[in-house]
This record gives C-alpha cells, sequence and structure tokens, in this order.
C-alpha cells in the first residue's frame, strides 16, 4: 500500500470524475491500488457491481418519465427509468442519468432495455438466421454454435441499451447504471422507452 500523502489530489479528482464515487470511496481504492488509476477504477466499479447486485431485488416502482427533443424537432425519445424512491427520482444525479440514457436512445437507436426483455421467438429467430448463414456453414461443424453466440452477442451490444458501449467511454449502458446504483444507494433501471424519427414508417 502507497503512503497516503504520494495520492495526489488530482488523481482522487480524475478518478472522481471518471466514477462518481465519493472522495473517501477513491482515496481508498488509490491507496489500495498502490496510486494506480485503472486498477482503482476497476476496484470500484466491482465495489459498484457488488452492491447493485445487493439492491437488484428491491422494487423499484418510482422514477421519472422523461422526454429528449434532439436539436431540429426531427427525433424523439421518451423514456422512463425507475428507483425505489421520489426523494431519489428528483435528485440532480438521477435527472442527469435519465437525460443520459434518453440521449444515448436517440443516439443509438436500441431496440430492448436489456437482453433478459429479447423476446423469445425474436431470439430464436436471431440465432437461426446466424446459423443458417452461409459463411458459418462453410464453417468446420464443431465451431459453428461458438460463432454464433459470439455474432448473437455482437447483435446485442448494437440493439440492447444496456449493452451498448456509453457515449465514447469504455463502459457499458449497464456499467453506467451499475455505478449509479453503488454511488446513489437505490436500485434503479430503464423500464420502457420509445423513439420516434421524422417520416419514419410512412
Amino acid at each position: 500500500m502507497v503512503d497516503q500523502v504520494t495520492i495526489k489530489p488530482e488523481t482522487v479528482k480524475e478518478l472522481r470524475e471518471r466514477t462518481g464515487a465519493g472522495f473517501m470511496d477513491c482515496k481508498r481504492a488509490l491507496e489500495e491500488a498502490s496510486g494506480d488509476l485503472e486498477r482503482a477504477v476497476t476496484l470500484l466499479r466491482e465495489r459498484g457491481q457488488a452492491a447493485a447486485m445487493k439492491r437488484a431485488g428491491r422494487e423499484a416502482r418510482e422514477g421519472v418519465i422523461a422526454s429528449y427533443i434532439h436539436p431540429g424537432g426531427r427525433l424523439g425519445v421518451i423514456v422512463e427509468v425507475n428507483c425505489e424512491t421520489d426523494f431519489v427520482a428528483r435528485t440532480d444525479d438521477f435527472q442527469k442519468l435519465v437525460r443520459d440514457l434518453a440521449m444515448q436512445v436517440a443516439g443509438l437507436a436500441p431496440e430492448y432495455p436489456t437482453v433478459e426483455s429479447i423476446p423469445a421467438d425474436v431470439l430464436a429467430r436471431k440465432r437461426r438466421e446466424l446459423m443458417d448463414d452461409p459463411a458459418l456453414q462453410a464453417k468446420p461443424e464443431e465451431i459453428r454454435g461458438r460463432i454464433a453466440e459470439g455474432q448473437l452477442r455482437k447483435w446485442q451490444q448494437q440493439v440492447v441499451l444496456y449493452e451498448q458501449p456509453f457515449r465514447d467511454t469504455d463502459q457499458t449502458v449497464g456499467q453506467l447504471i451499475t455505478d449509479a446504483i453503488a454511488r446513489i444507494g437505490e436500485n434503479i433501471r430503464v423500464r420502457r422507452f420509445v423513439r420516434y424519427a421524422l417520416g419514419e414508417e410512412l
């Protein structure tokens, strides 16, 4: 462990900006990681996931329904994000998360909130489509299943909100929400969303 005086305040500040964790949590993580910023980020994420797992079963019936209209008025999103209490729903931290999520839906057009929310028939149809691909059929039979599952995972990263990369960061939307759960202290979930683009389906 590094002596506490060797942890620079600007390193703690950068870690706070990257993770949203509290000052003391960041300082402790940096001390534990011997001043290694990337390792400290990983430690805080792991702790956040553990905290989120504990809260995952708790009911989230409060929250907000928010809208985002892209400049120019040709694209709009309505999103419902749930938390456990009305108090948290009104906080700036939660409101910012909801805005970020609405903008993510506007920008990357996911079709489903989570992998679990993909209808079974849609998943089965996609698997069949991948398995029937002539390029896959040309591969040795024993590796076709593995290749198809890898391609299915890539498809999920495109169409599932929680699996998409968040903006230009190295974290997924799911990890962003997990970090928010750890920071805010309540279960949070995206229940549903709808995205409208002017003139589509006409």
